[in-house]
């Protein structure tokens, strides 16, 4: 099912399926700044990421020596949210632990997606309640694809993402699998903080920073549409589209954590990065999208 929540700047449509944005569109412009997901290139638009960022080595990891099995970026993106709550600008999808979720992921918990707009600034908010006996284990992230051009008459190559202050930013190092190496290096010198877009950056797949600014914008000298996010409480950030591509979209990604190591099969317990929650503890973390 597909809900709409909107003011007088924005209109912006999720699904029940992941709690996954599916619009944000501009009231005033009618433009379309979230990717469409055309399957051509990647049939994604936003998923979000829980209990873990990333893949797993061989798919699968351990708790207390017990195998467990989940797909990429974790449990949530291809589970059905119930309706918690819905305003005419605000609207909270909730994926409560049943028994297909323990087979992946053996914990009681609530993991709540909530949508909020304020003017021309979308809030997406992830709360998660530990319903458990035991502590739980988890990492979170959003995966949020924007139209790159945003207007017709620029083109991808116009575009570049730019922190708002200069930073030593680090690259996290994969393997041609996407798994860390542990092997980062610097990406964005010091006295710098923007990175001009071209379709080749990606050729290697996604690139994932830390040490940066918690705020990026993606925009272009020749339009005056942006879109802002702003990630506090997030680590890291990626920039992605399908390598080798001339896709027409750049994912925007804040994450808490990032895949497994190489050759690595995480025990949970000790899975790097990962948040460690009390029982009857809540556990809140926003992201903001602004477009102008």
């Amino acid at each position: 099912m597909e809900y709409i929540i909107e003011n007088e700047y924005l209109s912006v449509a999720v699904s029940s399926l992941g709690a996954e944005l599916m619009s944000i569109k501009s009231k005033q412009s009618g433009i379309e700044y979230l990717w469409q997901g055309d399957k051509k290139y990647w049939g994604g638009r936003a998923p979000n990421m829980f209990p873990i960022c990333g893949r797993l080595w061989e798919g699968k990891y351990t708790y207390y020596g017990k195998e467990y099995s989940m797909p990429n970026h974790g449990i949530a993106r291809a589970s059905e949210f119930t309706l918690k709550c819905a305003e005419k600008s605000k609207i909270t999808l909730a994926l409560i632990s049943n028994d297909k979720t323990k087979e992946m992921y053996p914990f009681d918990f609530e993991y709540n997606v909530t949508l909020s707009l304020s003017e021309s600034t979308l809030s997406v908010t992830y709360t998660v309640i530990n319903t458990d006996s035991r502590e739980l284990i988890f990492a979170l992230g959003g995966h949020p694809a924007f139209n790159v051009p945003i207007t017709n008459d620029t083109s991808f190559e116009d575009y570049f993402v730019e922190f708002d202050k200069e930073c030593n930013a680090i690259r996290v190092d994969f393997s041609p699998a996407c798994f860390c190496t542990g092997n980062d290096k610097p990406y964005i010198e010091s006295g710098t903080k923007r990175i001009d877009l071209k379709h080749s950056l990606f050729d290697d797949d996604a690139i994932f920073l830390y040490n940066t600014s918690k705020k990026i914008t993606l925009a272009s000298k020749k339009s005056e549409h942006s879109v802002t996010l702003c990630f506090d409480k997030m680590k890291y950030v990626g920039l992605w589209h399908a390598p080798k591509t001339d896709a027409p979209y750049i994912c925007i990604e804040p994450w808490s954590s990032i895949p497994a190591a190489d050759g690595v099969v995480d025990e949970l317990l000790t899975k790097a990065q990962m948040n460690h929650l009390p029982s009857g503890y809540t556990y809140k973390n926003t992201y903001t999208i602004e477009i102008k």
